[in-house]
């Protein structure tokens, strides 16, 4: 389990292991926020270096008024906030002025309408999971909660929510299996 204040002590204290646990626990969000204003992929890698390089160095500054993961997030967003302002003229410019060195994307219009088609058929199928089982499956995955943020929303056990997600990720698994047996010649 992550104990964010002791894990904050280390690091201050200049344990680079609990910092790496640190980066471990939060790149996910971090990315997801990052991702989410920044579309150049190359880019976004490194501004989320840059925002474990920040989280770092102002660590100290961490008041505890919020949690960690809101403060990271914050640095995440403030981060790519800045970047797209620095590079605004290159987001917004329509053509790129050496055409010969643009890289246009490799997927094509049906592959993207598969993906839209499959995360639509994925979200049908959260739908029909029974509600405890949606409940912890979305607040887990898609919200990104630990199930020890769920059992405090919920006010369900650790274990009972860990079996929910078990149980829900199988059901959606069969039923996926189902469906590309239907789906595969």
């Amino acid at each position: 389990m992550f104990n964010e204040k002791e894990v904050i002590t280390k690091v201050l204290n200049g344990d680079v292991r609990a910092f790496e646990a640190l980066v471990k626990q939060y790149e996910r969000l971090v990315f997801y926020v990052v991702h989410r204003l920044v579309k150049d992929e190359g880019a976004v890698e490194d501004i989320c270096q840059e925002v474990f390089i920040k989280v770092h160095k102002s660590l100290a500054r961490f008041n505890h008024q919020s949690k960690l993961s809101t403060w990271i997030a914050r640095i995440a967003y403030l981060t790519a906030i800045n970047y797209l302002r620095k590079y605004n003229r290159a987001q917004l410019s329509d053509y790129p002025e050496d055409i010969e060195n643009y890289h246009f994307t490799t997927e094509t219009p049906e592959h993207l309408l598969n993906k839209k088609e499959t995360a639509n058929y994925v979200e049908q199928l959260i739908l029909q999971l029974p509600e405890k089982y949606r409940t912890v499956l979305t607040l887990y995955h898609l919200n990104e909660f630990s199930c020890l943020e769920i059992e405090d929303i919920t006010g369900m056990p650790e274990g009972t929510i860990k079996n929910y997600l078990f149980r829900a990720r199988k059901l959606l698994k069969e039923k996926i299996q189902v469906y590309l047996k239907n789906e595969l010649p």
